[in-house]
């Protein structure tokens, strides 16, 4: 093999996993913007001391059900650590739905509470629903969506912080009718 020839091979394989950071940073950055922009969680930005970012979050089911997320998590508007959220439902359920969600924390004592190890949303929890020309609503302990129109044209239902915490979500896509039960977990991973 030539000299030059694997020259650039060797560029092209150690330019592959730089090009896929910075895929992987644009994701979350740009679910970041959507929220910033989205009415009411864009204020939550300047005021809350750090949030979770989940850019896509799966969620489907057939009577049992299931969801699956990772996540970031910002301390100040810096990456201080990795999440993923799991969530097992049991009830009437249907259909299948994306949504991309955040967690902003009011103080430091909710974002230890949150990064303190496994973390869980009860059933009773909530979460404001962001939609994007259609109905969407969403709780942690149910849901249903429908999305028509773009990321950008979002709308925000009222929210705040209920205990140092406060959720919004917006749905990317999907159809689920959902009566269930189950709790969101979080587990947390310093960077």
């Amino acid at each position: 093999m030539s000299f030059k020839l694997r020259n650039w091979l060797l560029l092209l394989v150690l330019a592959v996993p730089v090009t896929a950071g910075w895929a992987e940073q644009d994701k979350y950055q740009d679910t970041i913007n959507v929220f910033m922009n989205a009415g009411e969680s864009g204020a939550f930005f300047k005021n809350a001391y750090g949030y979770a970012v989940f850019p896509t979050i799966g969620k489907g089911g057939m009577g049992v059900g299931g969801a699956y997320g990772e996540g970031r998590v910002y301390a100040a508007g810096k990456y201080i650590g990795d999440t993923k959220v799991t969530q097992l439902t049991v009830g009437f359920q249907l259909g299948g739905q994306a949504y991309s969600m955040i967690i902003f924390f009011e103080d430091e004592r909710a974002l230890q509470e949150f990064t303190s190890g496994n973390f869980e949303f009860g059933a009773q929890a909530s979460a404001t629903a962001i939609t994007a020309g259609a109905s969407a609503g969403t709780s942690t302990t149910g849901s249903s969506a429908g999305v028509s129109g773009g990321k950008n044209d979002a709308t925000t239902v009222g929210a705040g912080y209920q205990k140092g915490m406060a959720t919004f979500t917006v749905a990317k896509g999907g159809l689920m009718y959902e009566a269930s039960i189950g709790g969101q977990k979080f587990s947390y991973t310093p960077k």
